[in-house]
């Protein structure tokens, strides 16, 4: 499977003296739902390898409905690069709100650490085929750097 949804309700545990949630938390949210989707897609116990940029674009209030999507937007020989979007919103109104987005970047690994071939992703909607272009992209232009 190339994608994963997390959902749950946002919890008074969660938040942070001004009264929204920790945008800690929300990084949390991000890694487990990105590791998730990478060791689904590879089978194997997976590590983070580096987390894009983060830009918070509003607050999740107590009681709002989470998403967290993980998307496998990409696969080099070891890698796997995941598009994460975080979604928050009421669940009375059903509106729901874009948080944060960016992409991580998993190996799967052997008991030693070592990394591990993982299986080739091959996008076949247009969704997905705009989704493993806009990260090729980028990881192309990082490289560049």
């Amino acid at each position: 499977m190339s994608s994963i949804t997390l959902r749950f309700l946002a919890e008074p545990s969660t938040i942070n003296f001004g009264g929204k949630v920790h945008g800690g938390t929300v990084m949390k949210w991000i890694d487990e739902a990105g590791y998730a989707c990478a060791t689904r897609w590879a089978r194997r116990y997976c590590v983070t390898v580096s987390v894009g940029s983060i830009r918070f674009q509003r607050p999740i209030k107590i009681g709002d409905l989470v998403e967290v999507e993980a998307r496998l937007a990409y696969t080099g020989t070891t890698s796997m690069n995941i598009s994460v979007q975080v979604r928050a919103g009421d669940m009375k109104t059903g509106d729901m709100y874009d948080i944060t987005e960016c992409v991580l970047v998993f190996v799967a690994v052997d008991p030693e650490g070592q990394a591990l071939p993982v299986s080739p992703w091959r996008p076949d909607t247009p969704g997905d085929i705009a989704l493993a272009q806009r990260v090729k992209a980028h990881l192309d232009a990082a490289r560049a750097m």
